[in-house]
């Protein structure tokens, strides 16, 4: 029987999933170690999952399930957010398996498919699993082929709801998307399929919405009267680290452009959805994506860049055809800017300016909204050298938090106006810190929540943008740029041919 003093709309309630069992394949991974294993623990420790709950680990291993706990512990207790409770653990860890076996090994399916009926029966899981997928693309269609063999993705035969989560980047261009997206859904029914883009799963990120449609104050001017342009910027301060084969075939544009950051710019610039239903959220997401129009000249409208040797934070960085197994010729890009403007009314004539990059001074992810300036000043020109555009500075992170920036007179005599700050930081005006974006996810996928989670048509509609420009940059040359620096000279250039720079992150 249900709480009678809850609704369905009420999410004030910690969401609790029913029984069920967590599937990941590629268990030994840095993405299970580092963040999966971390998440499922602090789920645990903040009574968030369910009785019975069970993580069966699924890789190329000669384990048992002991030698499986003894990795999950030193992962949970390296990457875990909330405070270590010896006793969630013990707790959390007698229900772990460990499954041995190969994406073509068959035994190892059927192997996995008795365990999980085994499971069903003995600890109440009602045949309720998610499937994570933390393996590399290329493996997806094995493992996809081998679920439907076995019938193990199949909802009407395992008596409760099967879930699969697949990691970005989900293709490699427009044709290999839709025909894994094809695979996914036949082997799955569509709702069930859960394509995770981890930036959607932080804070501020979500607090783009709040921001936008919980308060009147913004509104009225987030449109192409006020504003005079976007910027969507997410620098690391790291290379490729171990990467080297993924990164080289990809590069920056198919990494992060194609998912991260059009997601972030669809976030800012959709309309307001009817509801806070994930169908309708993902209706006026795509219509931006749809509405995205890359630059006529793609050469002037954008750039696409290479790190070489420098320094970063006061340490030597090599270049990147210096990183282990990278071809000395090269030309993968690690650094992308483009020039995007979205056909439509709120939009038009707002230019997005998109850029990240690989060995950036610092590590940054920051949607900035510049606005246009007063069409009058009545003040003394030398008042108002130092007031710039007025600002609204969403930092995704690490700062997490907003910059409201606007002008204000200087204390004394004169009439001198300059640029000050209002900063609102999450760690500061909240007690409970964020939740790593890997728990909300999970919890998600457990309770069967999509709204954070894009659809084929998103992804699909985001290679439309991202294969033209890989098209026009077939056969170039990267700009260089030496590590430790914002990026190509270029890149600047872009910007200052409409008399515009890029913020300082």
């Amino acid at each position: 029987m249900g709480n009678p003093l809850r609704t369905a709309q009420d999410r004030r309630l910690p969401r609790i999933p029913e029984p069920c069992a967590l599937v990941i394949f590629g268990v030994t991974g840095d993405l299970s170690r580092k963040k999966l294993i971390p998440a499922v623990y602090d789920l645990a420790n903040r009574g968030l999952l369910p009785p019975g709950f069970v993580v069966l680990g699924f890789a190329r291993r000669d384990w048992g399930d002991g030698d499986f706990e003894s990795l999950a512990y030193a992962a949970a207790k390296k990457g875990a957010r909330t405070p270590w409770r010896e006793e969630v653990w013990q707790r959390l860890a007698s229900q772990f398996v460990f499954v041995p076996g190969s994406f073509d090994d068959d035994a190892a399916f059927d192997h996995l498919h008795d365990t999980l009926n085994d499971l069903r029966d003995r600890n109440g899981i009602a045949g309720n699993v998610a499937f994570y997928f933390s393996i590399p693309p290329a493996a997806f269609p094995l493992v996809l082929k081998q679920l439907a063999r076995t019938g193990m993705a199949d909802n009407a035969k395992s008596g409760g709801w099967r879930r699969v989560v697949v990691e970005k980047p989900f293709g490699n261009d427009l044709a290999s998307a839709m025909e894994l997206n094809q695979l996914v859904d036949s082997v799955f029914t569509p709702q069930d399929v859960f394509r995770i883009d981890h930036y959607l799963g932080k804070e501020t990120v979500q607090n783009i919405l709040a921001l936008r449609f919980a308060n009147n104050l913004f509104e009225p001017t987030w449109n192409s009267k006020y504003v005079d342009s976007v910027q969507i910027t997410m620098a690391e301060d790291v290379g490729i680290g171990t990467r080297a084969g993924f990164y080289d075939a990809a590069g920056a544009a198919r990494d992060v452009l194609q998912n991260h950051l059009l997601q972030l710019l669809a976030l800012v610039a959709m309309e307001e959805p009817t509801s806070f239903d994930p169908n309708e959220i993902r209706a006026e997401k795509l219509k931006v994506l749809k509405a995205v129009a890359l630059p006529k000249d793609i050469e002037l409208g954008s750039v696409r860049g290479q790190y070489l040797a420098g320094w970063v934070a006061g340490e030597r960085a090599v270049g990147y055809l210096e990183e282990a197994n990278i071809p000395p010729d090269s030309t993968t890009e690690t650094y992308v800017a483009v020039e995007l403007h979205i056909q439509n009314r709120r939009w038009a004539g707002v230019p997005f300016y998109v850029r990240c990059g690989k060995r950036m001074p610092r590590r940054v992810t920051e949607i900035a909204v510049l606005f246009k300036k007063a069409p009058h000043l009545p003040f003394n020109p030398a008042d108002v050298e130092m007031l710039g555009n007025n600002q609204l500075v969403i930092r995704v992170q690490p700062d997490e938090g907003v910059v409201l920036k606007f002008g204000s007179k200087v204390p004394g005599t004169a009439m001198e106006v300059r640029d000050i700050a209002m900063d609102f930081q999450y760690g500061e005006a909240f007690t409970e810190s964020s939740p790593e974006a890997y728990e909300r996810l999970v919890l998600d996928v457990l309770i069967g929540d999509r709204t954070l989670f894009p659809d084929a048509a998103e992804v699909e509609q985001s290679w439309r943008v991202v294969d033209p420009l890989e098209d026009a940059w077939k056969g170039t040359t990267p700009e260089p740029y030496r590590s430790g620096e914002w990026g190509p000279r270029a890149a600047d250039e872009l910007l200052a041919r409409e008399g515009r720079t890029w913020r300082r992150a």
